[in-house]
């Protein structure tokens, strides 16, 4: 087991992010937000979800992003490529699909019927003839930069991307691939809210778990802090560029409620497990190869977590909205359950995941922006454990600057 006994573990193997007060500024300023928007959001990948949500020929979605100020399709054509698009007409800039998710053969708008098809060719204008010279393979939908790593999509609103997505996830994202996604994602639950606090509250929420064994107590904390290491002292904390990883402890002395065991004996409840198994598993999963091992995370700049388990996934997802409002979404992943105890299972771990650790977590996102902009204080401590969230500070203080 990994317990910090004194001194700075992290920090030390990271002395260019410093140990002094992070400034609370980034939280509360709409020009700060401004920047990042462009700066950032408008400039890197970002997650939109997984192929299972578009398995088929004519399946897509819609991603409507505020804080790129566009809303994206994202479509699987009749040669089964994963497409892009900006939400746009070319006619008179109307949204051409405004339902959230669907299957079709072409997209057609509403406001005047101009039809474009799968791969985004514009392939009929009515009344053609009454416009000027139009040029219909000039005029298709714009598209997206659009790729896949391990299954989930990822998309570049920039038409230059820069990098590639496999340049931008890098060393952190081969350090999982390998890790059985697709056996795991054959069903996903997934729950949105928006937040009156800012993106970076949000996330920094699930880039440490030094919160565990104090706000989730009556919920799951029993189950990874032990008496041996109360404070859930984490097992690794990496940096990779602007993307991060980290190793979490189980309790292995856990001892579940009656419900919990009957639950846990015919699957898991989301992350909780007593020392899962990392056997076979790529190198991101666990890297210490600790017994006592429960869930590793793998944290992409700017606004993702990706947690991955022994048989479980779960993924929060934070949308800038305004500089203190956020879209948060939250994700689980299990494999299909085959039998009625695995599918009692996973209900219990989601309900639990739900009632107890969102409600919990959540409680204080709203409560903490209003302190933040109180200007009682204008400068938040950071413990060595926190390292992450004074990371994602100086990555983006990196792009803004850029």
């Amino acid at each position: 087991m990994t317990t910090q006994t004194n001194g700075w573990k992290w920090h030390s193997q990271y002395p260019e992010l410093g140990t002094g007060p992070v400034p609370i500024e980034p939280y509360i300023s709409p020009e700060y937000f401004k920047r990042e928007r462009e700066k950032i959001f408008r400039k890197v990948w970002l997650n939109m979800g997984r192929v299972e949500q578009i398995p088929n020929s004519g399946d897509y979605f819609v991603k409507d992003l505020v804080v790129c100020q566009t809303s994206i399709i994202i479509v699987r054509g009749g040669d089964g490529q994963i497409r892009a698009f900006h939400n746009m007409c070319s006619h008179r800039g109307n949204p051409v699909v405004w339902q959230a998710k669907g299957r079709g053969k072409t997209f057609t708008c509403r406001y005047h019927s101009w039809t474009y098809g799968l791969d985004g060719r514009l392939r009929h204008v009515p009344d053609e003839r009454n416009f000027y010279g139009i040029k219909k393979e000039c005029l298709g939908l714009t598209p997206v930069a659009v790729d896949t790593w391990e299954g989930f999509i990822f998309i570049n609103v920039d038409p230059h991307p820069q990098e590639t997505l496999r340049e931008y996830l890098g060393e952190v994202g081969r350090s999982f691939e390998g890790y059985p996604f697709a056996e795991i994602a054959t069903d996903c639950s997934t729950w949105e809210i928006d937040v009156n606090a800012n993106w970076k509250v949000c996330k920094d929420a699930f880039q440490e778990v030094y919160h565990i064994f104090s706000l989730h107590h009556k919920s799951t904390g029993s189950a990874f802090a032990s008496p041996s290491n109360p404070y859930l002292n984490v097992h690794e904390l990496a940096l990779f560029g602007p993307h991060a990883r980290m190793s979490v402890p189980a309790n292995l002395d856990w001892h579940p409620t009656p419900v919990e065991a009957l639950a846990k004996r015919y699957g898991m409840l989301t992350l909780q497990k007593q020392g899962g198994s990392s056997k076979g598993m790529p190198a991101g999963v666990n890297p210490t190869g600790a017994q006592d091992w429960s869930f590793s995370g793998l944290i992409y700049f700017p606004n993702t977590c990706l947690f991955v388990s022994d048989g479980g996934i779960i993924m929060h997802t934070m949308w800038p909205l305004t500089e203190n409002r956020t879209r948060w979404e939250a994700r689980t992943y299990f494999p299909k359950a085959k039998t009625l105890a695995q599918q009692f299972s996973q209900e219990y771990g989601r309900a639990t995941f739900v009632d107890g650790v969102l409600v919990e977590d959540g409680g204080t996102f709203e409560k903490t922006q209003s302190m933040l902009a109180s200007g009682a204080k204008k400068e938040v401590i950071l413990g060595d454990e926190e390292l992450l969230i004074r990371h994602h500070h100086k990555v983006t203080e990196r792009y803004l600057n850029a």
